[in-house]
């Protein structure tokens, strides 16, 4: 085959970047300052917005799209001109907590139908190890009626963008690569690293790079795990979980997690994928499944937490109005999949309390739409309680005279991510 990277940053051809989220879009954008890039997402709504600079997730700035060789399409037929394929679309669970692996499918058969000899075709979506090649190149071979390996070939690059960071983005981030042969990997080494500084690092198979991004997830999650469950031993002796993390921190080689809400679309989803391919193996994880156990429980624990607290000051539930200051996965973005607030939401609704909701980066629509709640605009006062989810910039600042100004009677403030600890004297202040 010949040098693709060298008829990429000539122009020659074109690199197809599928699905354009969180994931693919910085990516097609970055790729889209050296070389022709074709923008392919199935949302045709996505892709009008798109085309006139505007990023609904919030990521992207309206300058992030100038002098950028770029065409945003939902057409497979703009995807003729290509000769690689990157795949960033989602992999989400299902309700039984199994991976769901119709998105990525569903992108193998577009790329397939297009697919012509000396391509390449590249994965970034998070899988278990074996998804790749035991599900993608399958399909990509029987629907094309090509062979792998001699008329196209595979690679894995798992993403590593994080949203709402400002540091450590994508050019500045290392990026591990893989593929299905050494000439696949040295050819796309090369091209991911026309746009990452950061450096390149090659992997031995397609699987272990693909077990390196479940695992980074999977150990955050872990170590999460056990500090939500520290929380509740600690909160039950009354002692603060995050002065004992200040003081445990003084010891260097002592690993400072935090206790919290994990959800969002990698950490909360990712080990599932891993616990999947587990039980394929007929192992039974034990340490990965049980930290699921504890960090998809915290919404629950903390609302009865909240709902003992209301009680505890003989507030009558059913007449209790609570504050729930953000609902995204996490702070300073506008993303609420996957989001452990609903959890909590639910649950004090389940007791009878009228939960009101702000956030000043989730769309209410979006909101409306995914968990049918409906945000307000702004807090009205009155509330018998104020819990503060999600450390947004926009909260960091207020002071206790801001939330007893909302508050009934010097009300409680539940400051989750203990935001406010040693700031508040005369609220009933409590955190994990």
């Amino acid at each position: 085959m010949d040098n693709l990277y060298s008829k990429l940053a000539k122009k020659e051809t074109k690199l197809a970047l599928i699905g354009l989220g969180y994931v693919g879009l910085p990516l097609a954008l970055e790729f889209a300052k050296y070389m022709s890039v074709v923008g392919f997402d199935v949302s045709d709504d996505k892709i009008s917005l798109l085309k006139r600079g505007i990023d609904a997730t919030g990521e992207m700035s309206e300058c992030d799209f100038h002098d950028k060789d770029i065409l945003f399409t939902s057409s497979i037929d703009d995807l003729k001109e290509c000769s690689i394929y990157i795949v960033a679309v989602p992999t989400p669970i299902d309700e039984y907590n199994n991976p769901d692996l119709s998105p990525l499918l569903s992108a193998t058969k577009t790329i397939a139908l297009v697919l012509n000899r000396g391509d390449y075709v590249v994965y970034e979506s998070t899988v278990y190890p074996g998804c790749t090649e035991e599900e993608c190149v399958p399909l990509l071979e029987t629907l094309s009626g090509l062979k792998f390996g001699e008329d196209f070939k595979v690679g894995y690059s798992p993403e590593r963008i994080n949203p709402g960071e400002k540091i450590h983005t994508l050019p500045d981030t290392i990026k591990v690569v893989s593929g299905s042969d050494e000439e696949t990997l040295e050819q796309l080494s090369a091209i991911y690293g026309a746009i990452v500084k950061a450096g390149i690092h090659k992997a031995p198979s397609i699987k272990v790079a693909e077990a390196a991004k479940i695992i980074e997830n999977t150990q955050r999650d872990v170590n999460i795990a056990l500090m939500n469950e520290l929380s509740i031993i600690l909160g039950r002796m009354n002692i603060n979980t995050y002065d004992v993390l200040d003081a445990a921190s003084t010891k260097w080689n002592f690993l400072k997690f935090y206790p919290g809400l994990v959800g969002g679309h990698c950490i909360g989803v990712d080990p599932y994928y891993l616990v999947h391919k587990a039980s394929k193996l007929k192992y039974h994880t034990q340490i990965i499944s049980r930290g699921r156990f504890v960090n998809d429980s915290m919404g629950g624990y903390i609302a009865k937490k909240l709902i003992k607290k209301l009680i505890a000051k003989e507030i009558n539930l059913m007449e209790a109005k609570v504050l729930i200051m953000g609902i995204t996965f996490k702070e300073n973005v506008s993303d609420i999949r996957n989001s452990k607030v609903v959890d909590i939401i639910k649950e004090l609704t389940d007791y009878g309390v009228k939960v009101d909701v702000i956030d000043p980066y989730a769309d209410k629509q979006d909101v409306k739409k995914e968990y049918g709640i409906d945000m307000v605009e702004m807090a009205e006062g009155g509330y018998s309680a104020i819990m503060v989810a999600v450390a947004h910039n926009d909260y960091v600042e207020l002071d206790e005279q801001y939330f007893a100004s909302l508050s009934v009677n010097e009300g409680i403030l539940a400051d989750i991510k203990g935001l406010y600890r040693n700031r508040i004297t005369k609220l009933d202040y409590w955190s994990l």
